[in-house]
């Protein structure tokens, strides 16, 4: 594309004015006005000037020439330019051109957020009072223009993946888009597939179990969309073990959609193949980790892989995967037909669009229900779940996002919204946005202690932190609970979670170590107020050491 020179009051930097500069030679004139391509710096001022398209020069009836330097010919506008000194600030013209370098004006923020409209919710089945199958799903737009789309080509998809501003709904909270860009590299002669993470093992997590049983087909179509986008020969759902009713209703919506050709060879008319295979877990939580799981298809003990290398270079099969969440995949058709801009019209900069929530715990009605990101997090619960039970005022924690978020105390969760940045400031994390709610009639030091458990029967025991430090997490953890723990113990409990988080292959030991960390922080005199007769408890723990020396 032809371009030339426009002004503007900023500076730029140097390194804003390598990708805007001129190239010499190449020079076209139409109607003396007369432009330059796009190229390489010709180094002959301090700061380069940003540039708008010819066509936008000729509308305003700007006049451009050219001039001359040692290293060649640059062009810049005449008008515009009364003087022109290296290293100084240009003078703007009386006409506001601009650029896509050119800075934009800044978008008006939203200050509110929810609740949903019903004609915004994706998921328009969560609740199972229509027909889950194709016939049921086509009468809600599902498959509505998909070949389109597919035709529209990957980079399309992406391109309007990333607009959305989506990121995974699976904890982590990744940019899919980005993630998904990765395995548009040319080919190497390997298959690629997709992998969808369907094994849901996090306590109070119910979201993906809900997309399968009742709005299946919203994920065997996001399927071949983000197949299509990542150049994908296949999709392996592997999905938990105990879901046996949502396999067979994912099972049956694959089987209709190879039987109606939306599916198989030559997808939708589109010309593309794609399969989808569906993976039976067997009930271990640590194949939720992408690598595990990747491990578990492959027919070998679910234990996750060191990193490097990535999935997307060696995955499945030693082939290039993109492992994904259900819900990430499920809402991907919906952006393509109605836009990134309309996904990202929701929720805070950074957090767009909706999400998943799963309410449960002492609330009047727990459920799982679709709302806008960024929804204050009191709002969402006496909105939807009917409040907490014996009012707001009764409320003694909350555990945000899932049993390996850390748990936040009432006065908190007055205030916060819930998204990836919000909470994270508070020290938690949106994670799967699986909200468990304790009021005070909760015994939080034995809530939290059941979480250990949990996590102690879980690891893998690949990593030495995480396969020792559960043990010992757990067992204190108990001593707090009984009233049998001293002092001391606190601040050991609290270094031993320090010591396992982020020294291990996976995220299992932060699971086990952030909900402990975050009892400490916010319920320390709790904690405190356990231990009992001190002096006693001390001389028990030197009698029994005695005992086991004596033995030995």
């Amino acid at each position: 594309m032809y371009v030339a020179q426009a002004h503007s009051v900023r500076r730029y930097e140097r390194s804003d004015a390598a990708k805007i500069c001129l190239r010499k030679g190449n020079q076209q004139s139409n109607s003396a006005k007369n432009v330059s391509k796009v190229g390489d710096c010709l180094k002959c001022c301090m700061h380069c000037l940003p540039f708008v398209a010819a066509d936008e020069i000729r509308q305003e009836g700007i006049t451009v020439r050219t001039g001359s330097t040692r290293k060649g010919r640059w062009s810049m506008n005449c008008r515009a330019l009364f003087n022109f000194p290296h290293g100084r600030k240009a003078i703007v013209s009386s006409l506001q051109l601009y650029s896509s370098s050119a800075e934009q004006k800044p978008k008006q923020q939203k200050t509110t957020f929810g609740p949903l409209k019903d004609e915004d919710r994706i998921f328009t089945n969560l609740y199972g009072r229509h027909d889950w199958k194709l016939k049921g799903a086509l009468s809600r737009g599902d498959w509505y223009k998909t070949k389109e789309i597919l035709l529209k080509g990957p980079d399309w998809i992406i391109g309007e993946v990333k607009e959305s501003g989506l990121r995974g709904r699976g904890g982590a909270g990744f940019p899919a888009g980005m993630k998904w860009s990765f395995m548009s590299k040319p080919h190497d002669g390997r298959p690629r597939y997709l992998v969808v993470n369907a094994d849901e093992g996090e306590p109070g997590t119910c979201k993906d179990r809900e997309i399968m049983r009742h709005d299946p087909h919203k994920l065997v179509e996001g399927c071949l969309i983000a197949g299509s986008a990542m150049g994908a020969r296949a999709a392996y759902i592997y999905i938990r073990g105990e879901f046996y009713n949502e396999s067979n209703n994912l099972l049956l919506a694959i089987k209709e959609a190879y039987e109606a050709g939306l599916i198989g060879r030559n997808a939708c008319g589109s010309g593309y193949d794609f399969d989808i295979f569906v993976h039976r877990g067997a009930g271990a939580y640590i194949c939720g980790e992408e690598t595990a799981l990747l491990e578990s298809i492959e027919g070998k003990q679910g234990k996750p892989r060191l990193k490097p290398p990535f999935p997307a270079e060696v995955g499945l099969f030693g082939c290039p995967s993109t492992v994904t969440n259900v819900e990430t995949v499920a809402v991907s058709p919906t952006i393509c037909r109605r836009g990134g801009a309309w996904f990202a019209s929701f929720g805070r900069e950074r957090n767009h669009g909706t999400k998943l929530f799963c309410i449960s715990g002492h609330v009047n009605t727990p459920c799982t229900v679709e709302e806008e990101m960024s929804i204050p997090m009191k709002e969402l619960i006496e909105r939807h779940a009917g409040g907490v039970i014996g009012g707001w005022d009764n409320l003694l924690a909350v555990i945000p996002g899932g049993s390996s978020t850390p748990l936040l105390p009432k006065k908190i969760c007055d205030d916060v919204l819930m998204d990836f940045d919000a909470l994270i400031k508070v020290h938690s994390g949106l994670g799967t946005a699986a909200v468990i709610v304790m009021n005070k009639q909760t015994d939080v030091v034995r809530a939290i202690a059941r979480l250990s458990t949990f996590y102690e029967h879980e690891t893998c025991g690949q990593c030495t932190p995480c396969r020792e430090g559960c043990p010992w997490l757990n067992k204190i953890m108990w001593r707090f609970v009984e009233g049998n723990a001293v002092p001391e113990e606190l601040d050991m409990i609290w270094e031993l979670s320090k010591q396992m988080e982020g020294h291990t292959i996976c995220a299992l030991a932060e699971a086990a170590a952030w909900p402990v960390q975050g009892l400490v922080r916010h319920f320390r005199p709790e904690l405190e107020a356990r231990m009992k007769d001190i002096p006693s408890i001390r001389q028990k723990m030197q009698d029994s050491l005695k005992d086991r020396l004596a033995t030995t």
